[in-house]
């Protein structure tokens, strides 16, 4: 077991090979993850409720048990000498009760922010970062009052969990407003929840930051597009002025700084037309959206989370070459696989995942190319994400 510094939070001053890294979900990022420990020579355990998980297929043990199973959890803490998860919907009270028996070099912190959106927004924004503005509403009272001051079109938010669109509600007008009060009179309720406001962006980003808890260092910033509020393509880099790209460096530095990070956190941001850049929501990991890094940069947002959680030096990254990356999708699966013969360019990522399902993320694909532009439009060509272009 290495030394743990009570300073640092419970990090490891240095994680040697042949450590256990223990992951708490057990699907494609964690599946990346272990793939990019393995490399370095760490051994791996998974906890996640299907067996032969997708992590699990390349881990050393599973233990099959459900997320919030505490039993679970202190079992993997006492095989494991770092702790870390793929997604954040994690119970940050049942990892602050393994903190004295393994490393959490994450904290909870982290967790808790990134949980509960307004927490997220008032972190954002007291660390001198501009969001959209938003207001906490609790009823239907501070829900007006947030209208008044926000007016519309606003979406309102559940403040914790939902991913991908999920628990979220666009209102456009008082008739929106209306089916939400009828949906609460039908015994729906009004969950505690966020109003934000609409940005008039010009196109999503984000940006990756990773850090070892006092060195920081980030990804270039990507452009992204999204359907059916799921990630589609993320072309990387993006093309910004010098003024972005300093501003998206800078806020991910601040907002690493102010959580101390260890580990691989994503910034999704919209960039406006005049040139603002707005930070839309946190994903304490590795993100969707930085999986171009594989083939694209010196080092991959997995590499750069593994070395943070062990303590190791972060080199910054260098992007190698331009780069898209598309998902594939449950409806896409065969039609992508079925050109794999005739696409040597194609980066193809399988998550290994038991159940193909409509809109389920089955992998994805990195094309590394001179011009972006071109190599989107050759993709789209292929006719196999057409299902997105009619639903868009």
């Amino acid at each position: 077991m290495p030394s743990l510094s009570e300073e640092t939070g419970g990090r490891v001053s240095m994680l040697m090979p042949g450590s256990t890294i223990g992951i708490i979900g057990g699907g494609q990022l964690g599946r990346m993850m272990a793939l990019s420990a393995r490399y370095m020579g760490f051994r791996v355990g998974v906890l996640d409720p299907t067996p032969n998980c997708p992590t699990g297929q390349v881990a050393d043990f599973q233990i099959t048990a459900e997320y919030d199973d505490k039993t679970a959890i202190h079992d993997l803490a006492v095989q494991s000498d770092v702790l870390t998860y793929e997604f954040e919907n994690v119970d940050a009270g049942a990892i602050d009760e393994v903190r004295g028996i393994t490393a959490t070099p994450q904290g909870t912190d982290l967790l808790r922010v990134t949980q509960h959106r307004v927490r997220e927004k008032q972190f954002i924004n007291d660390h001198g970062t501009a969001t959209a503005p938003w207001r906490a509403v609790n009823n239907f009272d501070e829900l007006d009052a947030a209208l008044g001051d926000i007016h519309y079109p606003a979406v309102l938010k559940t403040v914790s969990g939902g991913y991908d669109g999920h628990g979220q509600l666009v209102l456009r007008s008082d008739a929106d407003l209306e089916k939400i009060r009828s949906r609460s009179d039908r015994g729906g309720g009004f969950p505690p929840s966020i109003l934000e406001g609409f940005v008039d962006f010009a196109f999503e980003a984000s940006i990756l930051v990773s850090g070892n808890g006092k060195d920081f260092v980030t990804f270039p910033i990507v452009r992204n597009e999204h359907r059916n509020n799921i990630l589609h393509m993320t072309i990387a880099p993006a093309e910004v002025s010098e003024h972005v790209a300093r501003e998206a460096h800078e806020l991910a530095i601040r907002l690493a700084k102010g959580f101390e990070l260890a580990g691989t956190l994503a910034i999704e941001l919209f960039i406006t037309k005049d040139d603002q850049v707005i930070v839309n929501e946190l994903a304490p990991r590795p993100h969707n959206s930085g999986h171009y890094t594989i083939e694209a940069c010196s080092m991959d947002q997995f590499d750069a989370h593994i070395r943070g959680i062990a303590g190791w030096p972060l080199p910054k990254p260098k992007l190698l070459s331009p780069a898209v990356m598309v998902n594939v999708l449950g409806q896409h699966v065969e039609p992508t696989r079925a050109l794999i013969a005739t696409h040597p360019e194609w980066n193809v990522h399988d998550y290994g995942k038991a159940e193909v399902r409509h809109d389920r993320k089955m992998g994805h694909i990195t094309v590394l190319t001179d011009d972006p532009a071109k190599t989107v439009a050759d993709l789209e060509a292929t006719g196999c994400w057409d299902d997105l272009k009619k639903k868009a």
